[in-house]
């Protein structure tokens, strides 16, 4: 067995990654499988997109991100979903959309915010529109 040297902060992100598998696995693990999880694991990235990712963190601590990995993984998971086919987005405006949620609750709408009155209002054409295509297919017939 040969000896490496490493540094005190390698030691403990290995010992951090040491911990993530011994809890996913339920097993001990060695820095041998960390480092090779590590390699199998790895996803290598441009440094300036993972600066923009930490800036964001910093700027942004309100959202509840604290590591780069953890907004990487839920980037993930969106795009999957997003890829998926299974929804459609539409992108409005963030002024809109604040004006709009703004509007909903000082008008006393039945709504209970602008995400809510979306989903209502798409549902009540999907309604009439099914309706139409009854009455339609009765006079067809």
């Amino acid at each position: 067995m040969k000896t490496l040297r490493i540094s005190d902060d390698i030691h403990q992100k290995l010992t951090a990654l040491l911990g993530e598998l011994m809890a996913q696995t339920s097993r001990m693990q060695t820095y041998q499988d960390a480092i090779e999880a590590m390699l199998y694991q790895s996803v290598i990235m441009p440094p300036e997109l993972l600066n923009e990712v930490e800036r964001f963190i910093k700027t942004h601590k309100g959202r509840g991100y604290t590591t780069k990995e953890e907004f990487i993984r839920q980037a993930v998971r969106f795009m999957l979903k997003w890829e998926s086919n299974e929804y459609e987005y539409v992108e409005i405006p963030k002024e809109e959309y604040e004006k709009l949620n703004k509007a909903v609750k000082e008008m006393n709408t039945p709504y209970a915010d602008a995400e809510d009155f979306i989903q209502q209002q798409i549902q009540k054409a999907i309604e009439k529109y099914e309706e139409w295509q009854k009455e339609r297919d009765e006079k067809e017939t």
